[in-house]
């Protein structure tokens, strides 16, 4: 759980390693209502030029949300969120979830933390960078 009095830019926060199973992928495309079939039919995910089915990119975006509350934990509120999609998982693969203190300031009498976040594959490559604020309370 952070702490405002030992939070350092530059700082890391915990990383989060996340693997989908099809299994996984199917209960989100329930829970979220995004039953684009490339998330769960590989031939269907084939027929698109896929190597295979892909994990929601939502899903990911759910992880790196994961991994900047659970960083915050109940000391702090997470004020801004957000990603892009700029990369592809597939199931049965590590995602990296990682992230790292950009600011740390004062303003407003608030006191706030910029993170950078994203999820990463094995081998490095960044394929959902983000953002959060996050106010200490």
């Amino acid at each position: 759980m952070a702490n405002w009095n030992e939070t350092q830019e530059g700082q890391a926060i915990p990383e989060l390693k996340k693997n989908c199973t099809s299994q996984q992928l199917v209960q989100w495309a329930a829970g979220s209502g995004d039953f684009y079939q490339i998330h769960y039919d590989a031939e269907f995910a084939k027929s698109t030029g896929l190597s295979g089915i892909i994990v929601h990119g939502a899903l990911k975006n759910a992880f790196l949300g994961q991994l900047v509350h659970d960083w915050a934990g109940n000391n702090a509120r997470i004020k801004k969120f957000g990603c892009s999609y700029r990369g592809m998982d597939l199931p049965g693969e590590d995602i990296l979830c990682k992230g790292v203190v950009k600011r740390k300031y004062e303003e407003g009498g608030e006191k706030l933390v910029d993170l950078e976040v994203w999820t990463e594959k094995a081998d490095g490559t960044k394929t959902t960078p983000g953002y959060a604020t996050v106010k200490f309370l």
